[in-house]
């Protein structure tokens, strides 16, 4: 198994501030727009509180068999394998040098790869903080061979959520770049051979606190990337899917679809519980409790008002939804409605899809989300295959958050019969219209090896 902790041997290591404060805006808030505030009165801070919600570990898990622990992190990721690493360029941040840094989550540090003037002509950026993304395909081929190239977008779409949501309930804006030269920035930020850079993102805001740019020549540490493993097998089609998606259009994307169905969805659950409270507690489940209790309408209402689709159209396979018949539902979101697709119990046809998992028909509600590979390659061109993955990502993390805000469990489900899936919600007149993702919500079987 490949370490799941990259580390730059050699390379300067800076302390992040402990216990950062916690952001205060209501999950459910910050999730359908609303923006909070910051208190960091330095960059320092400002990492540290940013990265702790975004990044950083948040519980372990012990192996009874063997007194071992392993670590769970803020941001999810399919076998809990995190191929999605976090590099960051700062300038003119309050008592923080301007340069390259790497985030080191294992012990809430940034490691400093070069410090100075760093050039992001590259992706023509002014932001005074600009993340880059990257994936290490290894850390899931391992597991999951060919179709780990979907699991590291997934993981990458979980990532930039976490990390945008993070920053606005800091009170900032996280704008995602989508055409960028990935060999470029790849050698700009001096990345090892196994990492990819995926995705990145701008953060711009009033509550960054700032000072004047260094304006100081790069000067390079060298930190040297740790070795995952002591043998790596190649996996010829990812490095071929990964290399066709790399062309960009980068073209305005044409409006969603839009429609309605029968049934209007009431008024949002509310909850008041703090961004900060529900961004350490989510976790994954691994099961949930069948036949009892079931979740509110409200409550599929509130969790369904977060997700903003673009790329990605959301099907129901509801089995315990008070006031809502089981069946398959298409959401509408312009209309916040749901168009009924097939009728009566989905418990056993939503497990056995989902490659025979339980969970997804012991949950209260079921989802496949289906992604416009048309339309997005239309606005992106062959990158748009990324792209309606790391929506799926987002709309899942998004998911997850809207869930533990209303007491409720969830977990991404990246294994599914994908062609089984597409007959089954009666898509063969749109072949392009892919399965992209899994996912279910409801009361999770609680996990005694986890500690807090």
């Amino acid at each position: 198994m490949p370490n799941p902790f990259r580390h730059y041997e050699g390379a300067p290591v800076l302390d992040l501030p402990a216990d950062p404060p916690s952001p205060e805006i209501p999950a459910l808030e910050l999730l359908r727009g609303g923006t909070g505030a910051t208190e960091a009165v330095d960059g320092p801070a400002f990492l540290s509180e940013l990265l702790f919600y975004s990044a950083s570990i948040s519980a372990s898990k012990l192996v009874p068999s063997t007194g071992d622990r392993y670590a769970l992190r803020v941001n999810p990721s399919s076998g809990n394998l995190h191929p999605t690493e976090f590099h960051f360029v700062t300038r003119g941040l309050k008592e923080w040098p301007d340069g390259l840094y790497h985030y080191r989550p294992s012990s809430h540090m940034a490691e400093q790869r070069a410090t100075g003037d760093f050039d992001m002509k590259l992706i023509a950026s002014s932001a005074l903080i600009v993340f880059v993304l990257t994936s290490i395909a290894w850390r899931e081929a391992w597991k999951y061979r060919d179709r780990a190239y979907r699991y590291c977008l997934h993981d990458i779409g979980h990532a930039w959520q976490a990390l945008a949501l993070a920053a606005r309930a800091m009170g900032c804006d996280g704008l995602a770049v989508r055409d960028f030269p990935d060999d470029d920035v790849a050698r700009l930020c001096r990345l090892h051979e196994d990492e990819w850079p995926m995705l990145i993102l701008e953060l711009r805001g009033k509550s960054i606190p700032v000072r004047e740019p260094d304006h100081r020549e790069t000067v390079w540490y060298g930190g040297q990337a740790n070795q995952l493993s002591k043998e790596t097998i190649a996996y010829p089609w990812i490095e071929s899917i990964h290399g066709a998606t790399k062309p960009t259009l980068n073209t305005p994307a044409e409006p969603a679809p839009s429609g309605s169905g029968e049934i209007k969805l009431p008024v949002p659950a509310s909850s008041t519980l703090a961004f900060g409270e529900v961004a350490r507690k989510r976790r994954s489940a691994l099961d949930f409790v069948g036949f009892t209790p079931s979740m509110s309408l409200a409550q599929l209402s509130a969790v369904m008002s977060t997700t903003r689709p673009d790329f990605i159209q959301l099907y129901l396979y509801v089995h315990r939804v008070d006031g809502l018949e089981p069946g398959v539902y298409r959401y509408w979101p312009e209309s916040a409605e749901l168009e009924q697709i097939r009728s009566g119990d989905q418990r056993v046809a939503a497990a056995g899809l989902s490659l025979g998992q339980d969970l997804a028909g012991n949950a209260c509600v079921a989802f496949s989300m289906i992604g416009d590979l048309d339309r997005a390659v239309r606005a992106l061109g062959d990158r748009g295959y990324r792209y309606v993955h790391f929506e799926a990502g987002a709309i899942g993390q998004r998911l997850y958050l809207a869930a533990e805000a209303l007491g409720l469990g969830a977990t991404g489900i990246g294994a599914f019969f994908d062609d089984e899936v597409h007959r089954y919600l009666n898509l063969a007149s749109e072949p392009a219209h892919v399965v992209v993702y899994h996912f279910a919500i409801g009361y999770p079987v609680p996990d005694p090896r986890v500690v807090a």
